[in-house]
């Protein structure tokens, strides 16, 4: 479910949506609050540029509201219909978990954004290492 070369693979694990060889970000830890919009500026196996654009992840901020939606959903059904909770705990429940998992949301949201418009290669790493000899 998990292999290499699909795109739940680089949407999951942050890694290049071309190559899936390295991390996008320059700190794996969401929880790292002062970092957790640092990113390479280009790939170092396969030479993609992550910000294809300026304001480039602006898109995901669409993203992150289904995502959000999503997590607030599963927050939901969790508490209120598997545990009985009343309605103002889920309430509670679902704020919290909004509040606990944003740094989450905003790299899966970003990681899914620019999958939209990249596809992986197996070969990427090759072109790149041949192009940068020449």
């Amino acid at each position: 479910m998990l292999k290499k070369g699909t795109k739940l693979y680089s949407i999951l694990t942050g890694s290049c949506p071309r190559c899936q060889e390295e991390s996008m970000y320059e700190k794996s830890n969401p929880y790292m609050l002062t970092q957790i919009f640092k990113m390479h500026e280009r790939c170092s196996h396969c030479g993609l540029k992550y910000k294809i654009e300026p304001s480039f992840f602006y898109g995901a901020m669409y993203v992150s509201y289904a995502v959000g939606i999503a997590f607030a959903v599963a927050a939901f059904v969790i508490s209120f219909l598997l545990i009985g909770a009343s309605l103002k705990t889920a309430f509670i429940a679902i704020v919290g978990t909004l509040v606990v998992f944003m740094p989450v949301i905003i790299r899966l949201s970003r990681n899914i954004w620019i999958n939209f418009f990249v596809k992986y290669d197996a070969n990427s790493v090759q072109q790149h290492k041949h192009a940068v000899e020449n």
